[in-house]
C-alpha cells in the first residue's frame, strides 16, 4: 500500500507541477504556449483560466492528501 501512495504522490506531483506552470501569471508563461495568453476583454479571469485554478486545487489536495496518509502509513508500519 505505501508503493501505491508513493506512486500516487509522483504522479500527483508532476500533475501539480505541469498546472502550475500552466497558469498565466505576470509575465504571461507557459500558459502562452497553449493560447491562454489571450487578453479576456470581460476584465475577468476566462472560463479555461477558472477551470485551470477548481483543478489546480482538487490536484493540490490530492497531493496533500497522499502526503499526509503516506506519512500515518509510514508510522504505522514500523
Amino acid at each position: 500500500m505505501i508503493v501505491g501512495f508513493s506512486i500516487a504522490l509522483i504522479v500527483f506531483s508532476l500533475l501539480l507541477m505541469l498546472l502550475v506552470l500552466m497558469h498565466k501569471g505576470k509575465g504571461g508563461g507557459l500558459s502562452d504556449m497553449f493560447g491562454g495568453g489571450m487578453q479576456s476583454s470581460v476584465g475577468g479571469s476566462s472560463v479555461a483560466e477558472r477551470n485551470l485554478d477548481r483543478i489546480t486545487v482538487v490536484v493540490g489536495l490530492c497531493w496533500f492528501a497522499s502526503i499526509v496518509v503516506l506519512g500515518l502509513l509510514m508510522k504505522l508500519d514500523n
